[in-house]
């Protein structure tokens, strides 16, 4: 699976989207956003449920949950980590083998330049887990 870095403020969950369909950024904008969903995107990002959605869309089969604690998520499972001093609006990783495929690895809120954003590979979650949309 690529890492595939996000181009737009809130695009982390549209970079995990692409990274599961196979194509690029641009393409998944492209292909699976709507006029509305793009508006979305660029104002505030999506919620679970989009994601669930989209993947719809796309022809794969998802659902979303509340995570209680630590449990044990399947390859290609997005995760939303709980906003925080790091990561004000939250973020958005998905597992691999490779582990968590980050779509703004060099992320720091006080330098954050969009144009800069580099996607990569971590070993552990940057932060707590309390969203997760798996394949079913």
């Amino acid at each position: 699976m690529k890492a595939i870095a996000q181009k737009d403020l809130f695009g982390c969950s549209l970079a995990c989207i692409a990274s599961i369909t196979g194509v690029s950024y641009d393409e998944a904008k492209k292909r699976h956003l709507t006029k509305e969903k793009l508006r979305q995107l660029q104002e505030y990002g999506f919620l679970c449920k989009d994601l669930v959605g989209i993947l719809a869309n796309a022809g794969k089969e998802y659902s979303y949950k509340h995570l209680k604690g630590h449990e044990r998520l399947p390859y290609n499972a997005i995760v939303f980590i709980k906003r925080s001093t790091r990561y004000p609006y939250g973020h958005y990783l998905l597992k691999t083998a490779n582990g968590w495929m980050d779509p703004w690895r060099n992320f720091e809120f006080k330098k954050a330049r969009i144009t800069e954003a580099c996607a990569g590979f971590r070993k552990r979650l940057p932060g707590k887990p309390i969203y997760a949309v798996f394949p079913r």
